[in-house]
């Protein structure tokens, strides 16, 4: 909930204002830079780290009253709340939960409505009146956690009296994570925080709330829901990325409550900037294998028995145009002897992620930052981002595909005015661009590439001129998707909104939509030649079973798709990327025609209903009508969308 509240409320907040600039309030510090600095602790996320978010979000959203009411007993049976207050806390603590991961995305719109909405005001002034305190807000809660002497003031301090070894153990143990919780809220129990008695603690005094009480729910928000603890850790290492916790380098401790870097690595980030070396313009990273196994130990403690750990070397700010990574074989099978999926290197707020498991030698990661120019001179696209060339030697060997792709997360600039739903990363090729998508995560761009080449992002404003009579149901989808180069025109500015969608189409429309080239796919359908342009999007799309051949050997990839097939795929292809996604039968019941729907294609159906990819029209689902190009434009837009 402390979590949350760091990333919920960045707006007219005094107590957050105080903590995150340091100044004695708020009116001495903007919102935007207040929203900036929160802003800057989201960046510090790896894009493993903000799936954790999504899950934590995702998980509270389901969360039931009784479960709510059991999680939060040792603080809700003091407060003594009727049904509809404890409706409402249920509310708010679904809605601050979900802010976690929309703050990640940018997305700030609902924090407005958290902090002014009627039924949080009057849950807070009964709160309040119960207390015998007068005007109970949100800044008091602020400032219970983060005033000068609130919770995270006092662990910051406790912090600092620890050894390296300790902070590791604290991290991996949640045990010790309680006795850290309970003395920080202990201390500020004695000491009341904010103004008068508009505040938290004295709230919490009066009604007879206890730090075993706060640490018992704390502990239970832990327990049951089983996402928290590691979206509270991402958020914790994120914020230590950006306001460093260190100790000093005898390891014994300071007064000031501020601790420098840990010689051992922080679980899940290494930080290697002292060892960048940089000669003329070309930095190297000089890594001490010992010590990155090191790392992968603590990593691999602090997440017993999870899968697809990722290790991040943080190289930090590096004053170079080129950027060399080496990862000897010792590490590389390490990693993959202990458990970890990829290794990940991040500096100038690039950062890219390897899935290490592929390969069994040593391999060399370079990024060099090219002159703008290297884009600007070939078209007129707005550039939103610096230009970047990536390559990866394995064992010596240039390499230039790879089975799991490699994923890039690059940092966008100079957005202002820019539309971020029409950027796509764009691929440099003998001197013209290929669009190859992207997912926009706040002031980053994330693409996977099977390919290494140079890169940059633009905007990519793609206009038709035969779209009029689909504009409003599916303009700016078409734009999109055109956008992120999933869907093309006809040639001469055209569209053809209504023509007919065949198989193969589908097939490439849906890969690149979603990412999922594979350039080492193979398939061995005997009607699609290994020349044609749509082989590599049947190969992936049959390799990972979202779409079948009419027969073991042939898929009549210039056949049209009908509603129901197109369905099916989509539905096939959000699955593998989303495997907790749910479907509900009951969905097909307000299509009038679904009897209509073949007996294999049902479930696919029924889960893209249930997910609101395809709808129908007056009724009916029309499961067996040609699918239009404007028709699959609008589902890949849902498909893109879709969370």
């Amino acid at each position: 909930m402390a979590a949350a509240s760091v990333a919920g409320f960045p707006f007219s907040s005094e107590g957050l204002a105080k903590h995150l600039s340091g100044v004695a309030s708020a009116a001495s510090v903007s919102h935007d830079t207040v929203k900036n600095k929160i802003k800057a602790i989201y960046s510090n996320l790896t894009v493993t780290e903000a799936t954790y978010l999504k899950a934590y979000s995702t998980e509270v959203a389901g969360l039931s009253q009784d479960k709510f009411d059991e999680i939060f007993a040792p603080v809700l049976g003091k407060l003594e709340l009727n049904t509809e207050e404890k409706a409402t806390s249920l509310k708010l603590f679904k809605s601050v939960s979900s802010v976690v991961y929309n703050v990640y995305a940018d997305d700030f719109d609902a924090l407005k409505e958290i902090r002014y909405d009627v039924d949080n005001v009057k849950l807070f002034n009964s709160i309040a009146a119960k207390a015998q305190v007068e005007g109970l807000t949100f800044d008091d809660i602020l400032d219970f956690f983060f005033a000068t002497n609130g919770v995270e003031a006092e662990l910051r301090t406790l912090l600092g009296s620890k050894s390296n070894a300790d902070l590791i153990n604290i991290i991996a143990n949640p045990e010790s994570q309680k006795t850290l919780v309970k003395d920080a809220v202990y201390k500020v129990l004695q000491h009341k925080t904010g103004a008068g008695q508009l505040t938290v603690s004295q709230a919490v005094y009066n009604l007879g709330i206890t730090a075993d009480d706060i640490v018992n729910t704390f502990n239970n928000v832990n327990t049951e829901i089983k996402s928290a603890k590691q979206a509270a850790q991402a958020l914790a290492l994120a914020y230590i990325r950006t306001y460093p916790l260190v100790t000093d380098g005898n390891n014994t401790g300071n007064t000031g409550g501020v601790i420098t870097t840990p010689t051992t690595p922080v679980p899940g980030v290494y930080d290697v900037s002292k060892q960048v070396v940089v000669v003329g313009n070309k930095a190297t990273l000089n890594l001490v294998d010992a010590d990155v196994l090191k790392a992968f130990d603590a990593l691999v403690a602090a997440n017993a028995g999870k899968t697809g750990l990722t290790l991040t070397l943080n190289l930090g700010t590096v004053n170079a145009a080129t950027v060399e990574v080496p990862l000897s074989k010792a590490i590389i099978e390490a990693a993959k002897a202990k458990g970890i999926a990829n290794v990940a290197v991040t500096f100038n707020g690039l950062t890219v992620t390897i899935p290490v498991t592929q390969f069994g030698e040593a391999v060399t990661l370079t990024v060099a930052t090219e002159a703008d120019t290297t884009v600007t001179s070939i078209t007129t696209l707005k550039l939103a981002s610096k230009v970047y060339s990536f390559d990866l030697t394995v064992g010596g060997v240039a390499t230039t595909t790879f089975k799991q792709p490699l994923t890039i997360k690059l940092p966008l600039v100079n957005t202002t005015g820019l539309d971020k739903e029409l950027l796509s990363v764009a691929k440099i090729v003998y001197g013209a661009l290929q669009f190859q998508g992207g997912v926009v995560d706040g002031d980053y761009i994330v693409e996977p590439r099977d390919t290494f080449s140079s890169y940059a992002v633009v905007e990519n404003k793609v206009t038709f001129s035969d779209i009029a009579n689909v504009q409003a149901w599916a303009g700016r989808q078409i734009q999109v998707v055109a956008a992120k180069g999933a869907i093309e025109g006809i040639g001469s500015g055209k569209f053809a909104p209504k023509s007919n969608v065949t198989r193969a189409e589908f097939a490439k429309m849906l890969i690149r939509a979603l990412n999922l080239e594979n350039s080492t796919a193979t398939e061995s359908f005997s009607d699609v030649a290994s020349t044609a342009w749509y082989a590599p999007y049947v190969a992936v799309a049959a390799e990972k079973g979202i779409i079948t051949g009419r027969n073991a050997s042939t898929f009549d990839p210039n056949a049209t798709i009908t509603r129901a097939e197109m369905a099916t795929m989509i539905s096939r292809a959000v699955k593998s990327l989303n495997p907790a996604a749910t479907t509900d039968a009951s969905a097909l019941s307000k299509f009038s025609d679904a009897a209509k729907i073949s007996a294999s294609l049902k479930d696919g159906v029924a889960f893209a209903a249930s997910n609101n990819l395809v709808i129908g029209n007056a009724g009916k689902f029309n499961p067996n009508d040609t699918a239009t190009r404007a028709e699959a434009a609008v589902i890949i837009y849902r498909t893109i969308n879709f969370k």
